[in-house]
């Protein structure tokens, strides 16, 4: 037996040491691509909760953060033809004439443009999901009150309704959109309703905007109503009843509306969840083992970067 001199540790012989090193500069796989676009930034009202930093400080934290290996990518604003599958032109006319639709949901200056590409990036985060690669996109403006003929609550194109379209319009049979944001998705459920082929899961706030979502609509549309205030553990329930029921619905592709603002923090809502929640939420994502993508849609506290990291870090396991 050989005996260390001194009570220094053994080497190990360099041909483990060289293999050691390796592996330990090695880069992390990729675990899912980013979607995302400076330009999404470019536009604000003074007090306005739905602002620039929401996007700029996740970018930040995702870009500092060592846990995950992440991929970046830029969206192409989303052609006509997609659109048109969720809203109407008299709805694609008005946002070009750039008319405040509400006080919520003003003309910026090429809001246009920016809702365009927002739903591009829902678009782009769907042909990675058809690929096999998971992807997040983190872009605003957010969509899922936006009716077909109608911009409100901070949305002015419905990207995920745009997206779950083009699913099944290129060949995925049965799509769920699955909403976790606190505020009911009125306007994806507006164009989604009794659709063939798709579904609408919603848990949220009730009674709180857009004070829609209270029952089910339609065969398609499944809402999960929660009190204002109720507790956390009462709140996870729900939502794993939502989930229990993106099961059964058995979908090849899953469309997801990630809204963080049931963080008990939020202030424009009454939610009771941690970030160890939305972590959760992603953890059974990903056990579903369904091809599936997330776009940005509420979230306004100071603790949405971490929310949007615990989220993406239960998605890639």
């Amino acid at each position: 037996m050989r005996i260390c001199a001194s009570l220094a540790p053994c080497q190990p012989p360099k041909s483990l040491r060289h293999i050691a090193h390796f592996i330990l500069r090695r880069p992390l796989p990729v675990a899912l691509t980013i979607i995302t676009d400076p330009r999404c930034t470019q536009y604000s009202a003074p007090g306005h909760p739905e602002r620039p930093a929401r996007v700029s400080e996740t970018v930040a934290l995702l870009k500092a953060q060592n846990k995950l290996a992440l991929a970046w990518s830029e969206p192409p604003p989303a052609s006509r033809a997609a659109i048109l599958r969720a809203h109407t032109e008299v709805h694609l006319a008005q946002l070009d004439r750039a008319i405040d639709f509400d006080g919520d949901t003003p003309a910026y200056p090429d809001i246009a443009s920016h809702a365009r590409r927002s739903a591009g990036g829902a678009l782009l985060a769907l042909e990675s999901a058809k690929a096999g690669k998971a992807a997040f996109s983190l872009l605003r403006p957010p969509g899922h009150h936006a009716t077909q003929n109608r911009a409100m609550g901070f949305c002015y194109l419905n990207s995920i309704a745009i997206a779950a379209l083009e699913a099944q319009a290129s060949g995925c049979k049965r799509v769920a959109v699955f909403d976790f944001d606190v505020h009911h998705g009125n306007g994806t459920e507006e164009i989604l309703l009794d659709k063939t082929g798709l579904a609408f899961i919603s848990i949220h706030q009730y009674p709180a905007y857009p004070w829609t979502g209270q029952t089910n609509r339609g065969g398609n549309c499944l809402n999960f109503p929660v009190p204002p205030a109720t507790p956390r553990e009462g709140y996870r329930a729900i939502l794993a009843r939502a989930l229990a029921e993106l099961k059964n619905f058995g979908p090849d592709m899953i469309a997801v509306s990630a809204g963080f603002d049931a963080y008990r923090g939020d202030p424009l809502a009454e939610g009771t969840l941690e970030a160890e929640d939305f972590q959760w939420l992603g953890e059974m994502i990903r056990e579903l083992q369904v091809p599936a993508f997330s776009i940005l849609e509420g979230g306004y506290s100071a603790e949405l970067p971490q929310l949007i990291l615990a989220y993406l870090r239960g998605l890639c396991g």
